[in-house]
């Protein structure tokens, strides 16, 4: 696993680290996936989970307040009550917090079967989890996640960013998430970002939790620090 940070705009600081998944050649998480066989998905989906706790309870800080954000397969849960127990067991076995853990599931994977993922998600909340929509607005569900259930925090996806301080069109779907988010009571972050201009408009539409390269490139096995312009203006605003 190799872990990217996600930024706390508003506090100036990390409010987590999303555990992605890497090949031991240093392969991106789509090549891994993609030599995952129907009949293995299970099995590697719970791995992945017991992997990130276990690599996160070693490298997380002790006594600092961070989410571990770990992607699941909504496909590869036959059934949410018995498919957690491997996650909770490996949270008890280090020593992990289960409020500390946030899932996120991509919209770019198709869900024919929208009430069994929102008994995932309500099996999910019971044990203190914290739940997310990875790749917002560029996925197979779209606002029709929103209508079914309401997760606790969404991530813009990229193509949606690029380019944003220069695309007006960008500017006005973006800020209609925003709104909407505000409204159903959900968190937004902007995850992609590659420049500070894209940064600073997200800033400005409102949006406060931020991911992507302008801010670290995910590390292997390790936490990778914020760049040193981060860094400073964080301790400025502190």
């Amino acid at each position: 696993m190799a872990f990217q940070p996600i930024y706390d705009a508003v506090a100036g600081r990390v409010w987590g680290y999303e555990a992605l998944v890497r090949g031991f050649a240093g392969e991106g998480a789509y090549d891994v996936l993609s030599r995952v066989t129907p009949e293995q998905k299970y099995r590697f989906d719970q791995d992945c989970r017991v992997k990130a706790i276990e690599l996160a309870s070693r490298l997380f800080p002790v006594g600092e307040d961070l989410k571990l954000s770990i992607n699941f397969m909504p496909n590869a849960v036959y059934e949410p009550a018995a498919c957690l127990r491997a996650t909770l067991q490996a949270a008890a076995r280090f020593r992990f917090p289960t409020s500390a853990i946030m899932f996120e599931f991509t919209e770019n994977e198709e869900v024919s079967d929208t009430g069994h993922l929102t008994n995932i998600i309500t099996e999910y909340r019971k044990h203190g989890f914290t739940t997310a929509i990875d790749d917002f607005g560029a996925g197979h569900a779209g606002l029709g996640l929103l209508v079914d259930f309401q997760p606790d925090l969404i991530k813009i996806d990229m193509l949606l960013i690029r380019g944003i301080d220069t695309s007006p069109a960008r500017q006005t779907v973006v800020a209609g998430i925003v709104d909407m988010a505000d409204k159903l009571g959900i968190t937004v972050l902007a995850e992609g970002i590659e420049t500070e201009a894209e940064y600073l408009a997200l800033q400005a539409a409102g949006i406060g939790l931020f991911q992507g390269y302008w801010f670290a490139r995910p590390a292997f096995e390790e936490l990778p620090p914020l760049r040193a312009a981060m860094m400073v203006s964080s301790a400025v605003g502190s």
